[in-house]
C-alpha cells in the first residue's frame, strides 16, 4: 500500500485540555490516565496499520499487536494507549515502552516481544464495519467498542467509572497512577483538542537547585541531594529566564562543550510526573523560585 493510501486511514486523533482539579459529575466518565503511547490502530481486512498521533506508521514495532480480537476481521479504527506492563507489579512501565519504541531491526523487534510485549489499552472507536461512528455518543460508542472487540493479552478496555471523579482519582493516584482523564458522556469524536474531554495530571514536587544551563538551547540543570536529576527545558516565562541571566555569571563555576555549570544557590520549586527507574524528574515544570 502507497503511503498515501496509508494516511487515508489515519485520523488525527481527539485531545484533553488540561483540567485543575478532579470533580464530580453525572454527566461525565471518568478514566484512568495510561501513561504510555497515544496510537490509533486501524484494520481493513486483517490488515493492521499503527498510528502516532501525529500520523507516523508504526507497526512493524509492535506484532504483537497485529492481531486484533475482533472475530469478523471487521474494517475498524481504534484509538488508545500502548505501553508495558511490569511483570511483577503489573503496573504500567513506561520507560520499557521507550525501549520498545526503539526496536526497529527485525531480530531487536523479537527479542523485545519476548522480553518486553506491549499491551494496548483501547478506550475508542471511530469506525466500525467501514461505518464512520465519531458522530455518535462517547456512551454509544463505548457500548459499541465492547460490543466489537473481546479483548486478550496485548488488548483491553480501559475501564471507565461513571459520575465519581473524585473517589477515582485518589484511588487511582494513591496506586501510582498519574491520573484520570474526565471525558463528558454526550461527546462526539472531534479530531482536535476539546473540552469535552479533560486531562487531570497528578504531581510530584520537590525543591530543587539550578547547578547549569545549556548553552545552544535553552534548559537548566536540575540537582537535588547533591545530585543531578533532570533538564527543565520546558516553557518557563520570560521573567524567570532573565532573573537566572542576570546573576548566572556570578555564580559560574566552570563549563563544557555543552553546558555552563554555577554554583547551585538559586533554588526553584518544580512539579514533575514521577521518578525515572534511573533517579531522574520526568517532565519538569518550573513553579517559582524558593525566596533566600
Amino acid at each position: 500500500m502507497t503511503e498515501r493510501g496509508k494516511r487515508s486511514m489515519y485520523l488525527a486523533p481527539m485531545l484533553p485540555v488540561a483540567g485543575s482539579a478532579p470533580f464530580d459529575d453525572k454527566r461525565y466518565i471518568f478514566e484512568p490516565r495510561i501513561d504510555g503511547q497515544r496510537l490509533l490502530l486501524s484494520m481493513q481486512n486483517g490488515l493492521v496499520h499503527l498510528f502516532t498521533r501525529h500520523g507516523n506508521e508504526i507497526a512493524p514495532r509492535y506484532p504483537e499487536l497485529h492481531r486484533v480480537p475482533i472475530d469478523d476481521n471487521s474494517d475498524v479504527l481504534l484509538d488508545g494507549v500502548v505501553t508495558c506492563l511490569n511483570r511483577d507489579t503489573g503496573m504500567t512501565d513506561y520507560e520499557a515502552l521507550l525501549d520498545r519504541s526503539k526496536c526497529i531491526k527485525p531480530m531487536h523487534i523479537q527479542e523485545g516481544v519476548r522480553q518486553s510485549p506491549v499491551h494496548y489499552f483501547v478506550f475508542d472507536i471511530l469506525r466500525y464495519r467501514g461505518k464512520d461512528v465519531r458522530g455518535k455518543t462517547l456512551t454509544e460508542r463505548k457500548t459499541l467498542l465492547h460490543k466489537a472487540l473481546t479483548g486478550n493479552r496485548y488488548f483491553s478496555f480501559i475501564p471507565g467509572l461513571p459520575d465519581h471523579g473524585v473517589a477515582l482519582y485518589r484511588a487511582l493516584t494513591a496506586k501510582g497512577f498519574g491520573g484520570i482523564v474526565a471525558k463528558r458522556k454526550s461527546s462526539p469524536y472531534v479530531s482536535r483538542a476539546d473540552d469535552n474531554w479533560r486531562s487531570i495530571v497528578h504531581y510530584n514536587y520537590a525543591i530543587v537547585q539550578i547547578a547549569g544551563y545549556r548553552k545552544n538551547q535553552f534548559g537548566w540543570l536540575l540537582k537535588h541531594r547533591e545530585r543531578i536529576v533532570g533538564l527543565l527545558d520546558g516553557d518557563v516565562p520570560s521573567a524567570y529566564r532573565n532573573a537566572f541571566l542576570g546573576v548566572s555569571s556570578i555564580l559560574k563555576l566552570n563549563e563544557d562543550r555543552d553546558y555552563v555549570y554555577v554554583r547551585p544557590d538559586i533554588e526553584a520549586r518544580v512539579r514533575f510526573r514521577r521518578w525515572t527507574r534511573e533517579g531522574r524528574l520526568y517532565a519538569p515544570e518550573l513553579i517559582d523560585f524558593v525566596a533566600p
